[in-house]
């Protein structure tokens, strides 16, 4: 399933998919997610199984799909909806209240959104800000680029809807498991280690300044940072920047209103960007951890691949010696640090992060609200007690034995 038809569901008449092939950090599926959606992918033999008529289970919740299921599993699956339904309706209370940990220090949760429809769902899950605003998604299901227009018109309306919260907003990030057919990009080999994000803006150089054209028009109203993905030497963020200023300086000349103070900064999804966060952290005003691409580079395994999928460890030391890297070395240069990747709403993941000093985490819409019920109870004083033995653990089954015993999460 392409990323851009899950963008394109109407939650009124589709319940959910099911697809054969695919990862929990495929495209599809985390657009899924920020839909409420309930989608189990990588099956492998679904389409082949399921028959038109056919009575379908899809449970999100556990990666289930249960085809014709009996009148006592119908009805033990009505009373798993209804308990979660309830679940949700307690989670709704604190839809307005601050991210704070029980010892009092507050930790911003973010939406990650695809869309300007996304937004109202994000403030519904009493989203502080957008972490993560993916801008391709403005690219893609159509025939040709978007105007500069077009894009102001989309990024404006982000911004007022936020109303002064923060929006963080990644640049194209197009290559992967997202195509745009109309550029008529040749077929790569490895797509996600190809031709793709920063690596074509800055080749395709008309398209890139576009965008930033459209964003810092945009910028005035709200509070606009700027991202740029997939950055792998200090020399990539230089140039971007550079042309992001050179537009600024270009429609300041043409008298053309832009926000002062605009933040820039960078996604570390790059295992040698997150080596090199030291150097980074004294030129980026942020960093914004991207784990779904940064686990399956520093593992060598494609996030796409269902065989390869046991190794998508979030919580192997060695993606949380990097993360630490990152986030210590940003903290050094007074830089805040984010994740925008789906560890960032993973609860067995959440008293990590804390421990390890994360600033903003940002999710799908429909994690934010469980993410705040956890961080209330839990001290972040507590929690960075953890942070040596995590980082000194060998396998991701020793970490998350040790954090579910240390923090009693089921």
């Amino acid at each position: 399933l392409p990323p851009s038809d899950p963008a394109q569901l109407n939650r009124q008449y589709v319940k959910g998919f099911a697809t054969d092939i695919g990862g929990r950090t495929s495209h599809s599926a985390i657009m899924a997610r920020s839909l409420e959606i309930p989608a189990v992918v990588g099956t492998k033999t679904v389409t082949a199984e399921v028959k038109n008529g056919d009575i379908v289970i899809v449970d999100g919740l556990d990666g289930q799909v249960i085809i014709n299921p009996s009148p006592e599993l119908l009805a033990q699956y009505e009373q798993k909806r209804a308990r979660y339904e309830a679940q949700k309706a307690e989670w709704a209370k604190l839809v307005h209240e601050a991210t704070v940990t029980a010892d009092g220090i507050h930790v911003e949760l973010a939406a990650n959104i695809g869309t300007p429809d996304d937004v109202k769902g994000a403030l519904a899950n009493g989203a502080e800000g957008i972490g993560l605003y993916r801008t391709e998604f403005l690219y893609m299901g159509r025939s040709e680029l978007p105007t500069e227009d077009e894009q102001f018109v989309a990024y404006k309306t982000v911004l007022e809807q936020m109303n002064g919260k923060p929006v963080v907003v990644r640049t194209l990030d197009i290559g992967g498991d997202k195509e745009l057919p109309y550029l008529q990009l040749p077929k790569e080999m490895n797509p996600f280690l190809g031709f793709r994000a920063i690596r074509l803006c800055l080749e395709m150089q008309d398209m890139f300044r576009t965008q930033l054209r459209a964003l810092l028009r945009a910028s005035v109203y709200g509070n606009l940072k700027i991202m740029f993905p997939m950055i792998a030497t200090l020399d990539e963020f230089r140039q971007a920047k550079a042309i992001l200023l050179e537009e600024k300086e270009a429609l300041l000349r043409q008298g053309v209103a832009v926000a002062d103070g605009i933040e820039v900064g960078m996604m570390v999804e790059i295992p040698a960007a997150a080596v090199m966060a030291d150097q980074f952290a004294k030129e980026v005003d942020f960093f914004s951890i991207g784990t779904n691409d940064l686990i399956q580079y520093t593992m060598a395994a494609d996030r796409m691949n269902e065989r390869v999928a046991y190794l998508y460890q979030p919580y192997n030391p060695a993606i949380l010696r990097l993360i630490s890297h990152v986030i210590d070395a940003a903290h050094r240069e007074g830089k805040w640090v984010g994740m925008c990747g789906e560890m960032a709403g993973d609860p067995i993941a959440i008293p990590i992060l804390l421990a390890l000093g994360l600033d903003e985490f940002s999710m799908s819409a429909t994690s934010i609200l469980p993410a705040r019920a956890q961080l209330k109870q839990l001290a972040k004083e507590e929690a960075a007690r953890i942070k040596e033995t995590v980082l000194s653990l060998g396998t991701a089954e020793e970490v998350v034995s040790f954090v579910k015993r240390t923090f009693s999460l089921a």
